[in-house]
């Protein structure tokens, strides 16, 4: 394409589609999520090669635009990528082409299941660490340094959201599809509207009696989940999380 005519999406996927070499076609991002592109939305491609292939297309490798933003690779790097910090992006992909014998859908698959034993490591470290920045938001609140209260509250709810996906075996959400993700597949056991009412309040301000009446049902879920281990190495600091 010139710089006259620029490379768009449709464009693109009409080249790719042409291409034996191309083994999939996964779009990412707004435009993946119903409801959440915008004016400002490009289009996010992941370019799947079949392995060992050979395109002229890699003369595309970094492409970015307004438009449209390339992703390059293999199949091999593709399952690779799928395991780290795009795993919630392609969780949630769309398959615009997948000529790998469902290949492509099962990469996606794995992305949005995570694996059980692995998941009860990761939440038992997530539960901890939100344990830790609520205890230090009340404690610093009692002390009189507010801002550092607020700041710990605001790390809580991160670390929150990760133990709480992470119970559930999926991939946190980025924090602009949180909400999207929520509405559409709600956390079990917990009150969509509530949690994220909880989740804006201590955000903003701290809200010592927001923070403890959320950890005490954080506390009953992990708990059940078998992560009483984790909580009781806290001791008699859990009288400072839990609702007085």
């Amino acid at each position: 394409m010139t710089a006259q005519q620029p490379l768009t999406y449709d464009a693109f996927v009409e080249l790719a589609a042409a291409d034996p070499a191309v083994g999939g076609l996964v779009l990412k991002g707004a435009q993946a999520h119903e409801g959440m592109s915008t004016e400002h939305s490009d289009h996010d491609l992941y370019v799947v090669l079949a392995d060992r292939a050979t395109t002229a297309l890699t003369r595309f490798t970094g492409h970015r635009s307004p438009e449209l933003d390339l992703v390059i690779l293999t199949a091999a790097e593709f399952r690779t990528a799928a395991t780290g910090f795009e795993r919630y992006a392609l969780a949630r992909a769309r398959i615009v082409l997948d000529r790998l014998d469902g290949g492509v859908a099962q990469i996606l698959a794995d992305a949005a299941r995570l694996d059980a034993d692995d998941a009860f490591r990761q939440a038992g470290q997530w539960l901890d660490a939100y344990a830790d920045s609520l205890y230090g938001s009340l404690k610093n609140g009692r002390d009189g340094h507010a801002l550092a209260a607020r700041l710990d509250a605001a790390d809580s709810i991160r670390f929150l959201l990760e133990l709480l996906f992470t119970l559930d075996l999926r991939p946190r959400p980025y924090n602009r599809y949180v909400q999207w993700e929520l509405d559409r597949f709600p956390l079990p056991g917990w009150d969509t509207g509530r949690l994220l009412d909880a989740a804006d309040r201590v955000s903003r301000t701290g809200e010592v009696s927001t923070q403890r009446h959320l950890f005490a049902h954080v506390e009953a879920v992990a708990r059940r989940a078998g992560h009483g281990t984790v909580l009781d190495a806290w001791g008699e600091d859990l009288h400072l999380m839990r609702p007085q």
